[in-house]
């Protein structure tokens, strides 16, 4: 069963009181045979069972069902809401996706960004700017070639047995096979991505912007190739990235070894403490700290590296060198360390490197050469205590830098590579933090950044990989140099110009590596819009008000760069504002993982909670902050995606019948933009509207300033509280027990605008089910998705709002009353009401209200200047300056009955009390027990004593009631 809606049919086949109202839409694959049939309030056409139901009401459905999430996702994306609307005048509102890797499968990482980065789309698409949302995934060059080499080694093929070109064609089928299955479980979050938009970072127009951003850079002297240490992974065979390196401290071994001093007795000799003594065969110096008495007289002579048939080394003496640290003495093996290659420069010392790109030793190691790193080290060791020159060994914990990609330990390793030099390019991007052309959320995330920049290295651009971005550099076959270099758009262009230097017969060879996949991320916004084929004018209509959205682990790998690369190529900061998030942890604050079992998969998180729930729990963070996520929280607001269903069912139930149009016209003449409207109406209807208006203020601030956890904080407490608690249960006065469609209509009305503006506020944050009940409502736009944002600065009722918060308190203390002394909750009891005159003027007004809401019996509501004559026979309550009651004890229950039930009770807590003050008293538990133990008897017997005074007051008072009585 769907109703009709004139945007899905045409006028031949939708009769005319079919307009929208409660739009089950539905897609017909052919043409359907109709037939008008009539509900209780809705007239329905029937369709064959062909047709596909798009949309499900409230009104028919027990709960929102989450499999009708992916066909909602597919109406809204068939009837291009993700598209930017360009409108003259109109600041335009874009954020760039991180593009995830094309490997990558979701985790709850993805499932955060992708949640924060649509509401902030979908908010200010209904806020009226052009949106736009650049989707995308990055080819992500070791990782995707490590998946592709796994694939590969299973089928038993080597990537060297297929070459290059073969490889790379495996890779990209496997890519055509596999790459979008992360594409597809983004939008299964709900992404209203422009998908018309979607680029992969090895597509063509963004493979030109690479090879631009390279030749550009070069030219300008920024791009240079050179020799220098870098992070070398023996099993990838690449250098990695700093950023792309994880330290975890690891328990190992610290090895103690003697180095002869050349010339020198046996007794002189220089103690070493390494943890890797397989380096030694790269050793060019010893030192010492100058300021150490124990080896001064060592300073400037030799020492003898050992096992290497003699060679010596000078014993040198620098400021560096800790001399608590071990011995005090320093191996400087400048090929294999970071600091000591920095040493090793600044003094001039050569540089020797001992070991292959595979992790094996060289030549240079002498008979050790062909054996991994790890096996040389214990064949060292053992040929060390064989002659003499083992000290000892002792375990240690050290920081061990590992591989983020494929777990390895990390070589430290001068190898030849192309660079990026950052420091002119850095200065750029901390300006335009420094004139506040960049804002960076949270704030203290910008001493971070300014830190990074300032002390910013050069940037190793450079992969040893098949997979990716070639470095557009060519080399001329025969020269004797690699140093002769022509850098060019492509392979014509590069013979060309190798033609025009060296002759018409030269043969040219592209270099063999490839670009560091970040180089290709960080131009991602401006080449995914078209750059460098575009002016730099037409990014800055887009730049001065996007947003950048990311994890605060990924500030330096992409956002700085982004920052940078966007000033040098288009002259603008790419975005206006950077928004950093947290990890996302588990209940215990651990940091998910596969290896604790702890992590959540968002899919299967979505198949049991729903996309909504999951969305509005991750949005709940703060900014910046980690979040602690549980199944707790998700179970919550599970229930709050079914409280929002529940609250549309009791809308569509009590709305007049469609064609009931005398009752619709006086509906829809109440009005809520304006003062004179809001002061006329009833007091609940007063309140609540004016509650709404505050909210929508709160609420587009909160968004305006990222603040989404406010936001969904702020909603949430008015939905649950003041509107479902309150004001829907208020409402049924009128609907259910006026007997006047007139009195009704108020409250109908109000209950259709405040839920209508509540589902706009949500919908950013909570999609699918916010869109479904909308489609249920007599709505006034064809989607929620392209709805109108609510205005801010509406009428309010600041007096309205004491008064009904004054009644609220006062139905609070009554049902505290009926709660204590346990009245059933269809029971009705009486009242009588103390309370000045102005107070009783409105809550006289509204005395359905309050015996609804309180369980009073509306024909025992009594109004009152003075206490009634059987107060002394009365609970009394106290609410507020000038607002008391009295409530008939006879009314709530049997006193006889509860004096001797509560005697019986009293009983058995005095005889449960002593028991506990006798084991108190007894020494031997006292001095026997453990300390908790007791500590424990000590609450149990304040808690009981507690209890036992509150049921003795209320016996006495209940009491006093049966003498009075009598």
């Amino acid at each position: 069963m769907a109703v009709c809606t004139s945007s899905f049919f045409s006028s031949t086949s939708c009769p005319p009181l079919c307009f929208r109202f409660n739009p089950l839409i539905f897609s017909a694959r052919r043409r359907s045979t109709l037939s008008l049939s009539r509900s209780r309030r809705f007239f329905f056409i029937s369709a064959e069972a062909e047709d596909r139901v798009i949309f499900t009401s409230p009104e028919f459905a027990k709960s929102f069902d989450f499999s009708n999430e992916e066909r909602i996702y597919k109406w809204w994306e068939s009837q291009g809401y993700f598209k930017p609307n360009i409108v003259k005048g109109i600041d335009p509102f874009v954020v760039p996706m991180p593009p995830p890797n094309v490997t990558g499968s979701l985790h709850m990482g993805h499932a955060m960004f992708v949640t924060l980065e649509d509401i902030m789309i979908r908010y200010n698409r209904m806020k009226g700017r052009p949106t736009l949302w650049l989707p995308g995934t990055d080819h992500a060059g070791i990782a995707t070639q490590l998946v592709v080499e796994r694939m590969l080694a299973a089928e038993g093929v080597k990537k060297a047995d297929l070459g290059r070109d073969e490889f790379t064609k495996r890779v990209w089928e496997w890519k055509q096979k596999y790459g979008g299955t992360i594409t597809n479980q983004i939008k299964r979050l709900g992404a209203s991505c422009d998908w018309t938009r979607e680029r992969f970072t090895l597509d063509g127009q963004l493979s030109r912007a690479v090879v631009e951003a390279f030749i550009r850079l070069h030219e300008k002297g920024l791009i240079y190739q050179g020799s220098y240490m870098v992070n070398w992974s023996p099993n990838l065979q690449t250098a990695v990235s700093d950023l792309e390196v994880e330290y975890s401290e690891e328990p190992g071994t610290l090895y103690y070894i003697k180095y002869r001093v050349a010339g020198g007795s046996k007794s002189d000799y220089l103690t070493i403490a390494t943890t890797r003594p397989e380096t030694l065969f790269g050793d060019t110096a010893i030192a010492v700290n100058p300021q150490d008495e124990r080896y001064a007289k060592y300073v400037g002579k030799q020492t003898i590296v050992p096992l290497t048939f003699g060679r010596h080394v000078p014993i040198i003496s620098d400021k560096y060198v800790d001399k608590d640290f071990g011995t005090g003495v320093l191996k400087i093996s400048p090929g294999h360390d970071h600091n000591d290659y920095l040493l090793a420069r600044k003094l001039g010392l050569p540089i020797l490197n001992v070991m292959n790109k595979d992790g094996t030793l060289n030549e240079v190691a002498g008979l050790y050469a062909g054996l991994d790193r790890f096996e040389a080290r214990k064949k060292l060791w053992s040929d060390l205590e064989e002659t003499g020159l083992a000290v000892k060994k002792e375990s240690h914990v050290s920081r061990v830098p590992r591989s983020q990609r494929g777990g390895e330990i990390i070589e430290p390793l001068v190898s030849k590579q192309w660079f990026v030099s950052m420091e002119p390019l850095a200065e750029r991007a901390l300006e335009a933090v420094s004139k506040g052309e960049l804002t960076i959320m949270p704030e203290r995330f910008e001493k971070i950044y300014k830190h990074w920049l300032s002390n910013i290295k050069d940037w190793c651009i450079s992969r040893q990989l098949w997979w990716g971005h070639r470095i557009p550099v060519w080399y001329v076959s025969g020269k004797d140099t690699a140093d002769e270099y022509i850098v060019a758009r492509s392979h014509r262009e590069a013979l060309t110009k190798a033609q025009e230097k060296y002759g018409k017969n030269v043969e040219i060879y592209q270099d063999p590596d490839v670009l560091d996949t970040w180089f290709s991320s960080s131009l991602w916004p401006f080449s995914t819009l078209g750059w460098p084929d575009q002016s730099a004018e037409d990014f800055k209509r887009f730049y001065p008000t996007s947003v950048l959205e990311t994890g605060h682990d990924i500030l330096f790998f992409w956002v700085a760069r982004m920052v940078m690369m966007g000033i040098e190529f288009t002259g603008t900061v790419p975005f206006s504002t950077v928004y950093l998030h947290g990890l996302i942890r588990d209940s215990q604050g651990r940091k998910m993982s596969k290896t604790l079992g702890n992590a959540l998969d968002p899919t299967d998180t979505i198949a049991e909670y729903g996309t909504d729930a999951l969305r509005f729990t991750l949005a709940l963070g703060t900014a910046g902050q980690d979040l602690n996520l549980s199944t707790e929280r998700l179970t919550s607001n599970k229930a709050f995606t079914n409280k929002l269903w529940n609250a549309g069912k009791f809308i569509l139930r009590n709305l007049p019948r469609q064609d009931d149009t005398p009752t619709w016209e006086a509906l829809r003449a109440h009005k809520f933009d304006k003062m004179e409207f809001v002061l006329k109406l009833p007091l609940p209807e007063c309140w609540v509207v004016s509650k709404l208006h505050i909210l929508i203020d709160e609420v587009t601030a909160s968004y305006d300033k990222f603040f989404f956890g406010d936001v969904g904080r702020e909603i949430y407490d008015f939905f649950w509280s003041d509107f479902a608690d309150w004001y829907i249960e208020a409402s049924k006065a009128r609907l259910y027990h006026s007997g006047d469609h007139s009195v009704a209509s108020v409250s109908q009305a109000a209950l259709l605008y405040i839920f209508e503006n509540i589902l706009k506020l949500l919908h950013p944050f909570m999609p699918f089910v916010t869109e479904e009940i909308w489609q249920a409502l007599p709505s006034r736009g064809e989607a929620l998705i392209v709805s109108a944002w609510p205005p801010t600065s509406l009428p309010r009722n600041i007096d309205s709002i004491k008064k009904f918060e004054n009644l609220q308190a006062f139905t609070r203390a009554i049902r505290n009353v009926r709660a204590e002394y346990a009245v059933e909750p269809a029971k009705l009891i009486s009242a009588s009401i103390v309370a000045n005159t102005d107070v009783i003027q409105y809550i006289s007004g509204e005395r359905e209200v309050l015996a609804l809401l309180s369980r009073l019996d509306l024909g025992n509501v009594n109004f009152v200047e003075s206490p009634p004559g059987d107060a002394d026979q009365s609970v009394h309550i106290v609410a507020g300056e000038g607002l008391e009651a009295y409530l008939p004890l006879s009314d709530m229950v049997d006193i006889s009955a509860e004096v001797q039930r509560l005697s019986k009770r009293l009983v058995k807590m005095q005889a449960e009390y002593d028991g506990l003050v006798a084991r108190l008293n007894s020494s031997s538990f006292v001095d026997k027990a453990p300390e908790d133990i007791v500590r424990g008897v000590r609450e149990k017997v304040a808690e009981a004593e507690e209890k036992l005074t509150l049921t003795k007051n209320r016996l006495n008072f209940i009491k006093s009631k049966v003498w009075i009585a009598n």
